[in-house]
């Protein structure tokens, strides 16, 4: 049987720093997981980039900076295999913007109440040993996306629905070609609800999450 964690992540090294969720802090969880494979919330293409050349880093952004700085770095070192699991169309990622509809005054107030979902969001990060990996966060994480959807649906279903569908046929392919292995997936925080749900019902796999009640135990 598979071993399969979830470990949110925040791709902000100011947020990381400021609720005691530094690199160092998430590379011992790693390290005590001790995983066989992680996936990782990174592009494909993204991933190829990296090993070819593993200072080029001019392309959109992506990956999140705890790839570059940890994860890539220590999978290297611990001969972990990583496996790249997100997908986004990068060249009309933007035409997807849920606000994109409206006009500029209802734009501002919308990005204003995206804000205080966002720190309904941080007020739960001290209910769980391990901080944005808590049942209290991904509650209202659920509530955020669902006011997101009803904002706009479209982008919702691009964003969201069906990136989420892919993330999680990736990770359940990197379980079909792996059995019997422990399987770590990183991913922003706000991803962890979802891919919970869309694996919590594989058979033959047992899904950790949060990752505090096995370091608990």
């Amino acid at each position: 049987m598979s071993i399969v964690d979830i470990l949110g992540v925040v791709h902000d090294d100011e947020l990381r720093q400021k609720y005691h969720f530094s690199l160092e802090f998430i590379k011992d969880l790693i390290l005590e997981f001790n995983p066989d494979i992680i996936c990782g919330e990174v592009l494909p293409s993204s991933w190829e980039h990296y090993k070819k050349d593993s200072n080029y880093r001019g392309y959109w952004g992506e990956p999140a900076s705890e790839y570059w700085d940890l994860i890539f770095p220590l999978c290297k070192e611990e001969n972990y295999e990583f496996v790249p699991i997100d997908w986004v169309e990068l060249d009309v990622w933007t035409d997807f913007d849920p606000f994109n509809s409206y006009k500029e005054d209802q734009r501002k107030e919308l990005e204003y109440e995206l804000e205080q979902w966002f720190q309904r969001q941080l007020s739960t990060v001290d209910s769980s040993a391990i901080p944005f990996n808590s049942l209290e966060y991904d509650t209202i994480t659920r509530q955020k996306y669902e006011w997101l959807e009803r904002i706009n649906p479209q982008a919702h279903q691009f964003r969201w629905l069906c990136r989420h569908l892919i993330m999680i046929q990736r990770i359940k392919n990197a379980i079909k070609g792996h059995p019997e292995k422990r399987i770590l997936c990183i991913v922003g925080a706000d991803h962890n609800h979802s891919l919970y749900e869309g694996l919590i019902t594989e058979k033959d796999i047992q899904l950790v999450y949060p990752l505090s009640r096995i370091t608990q135990a």
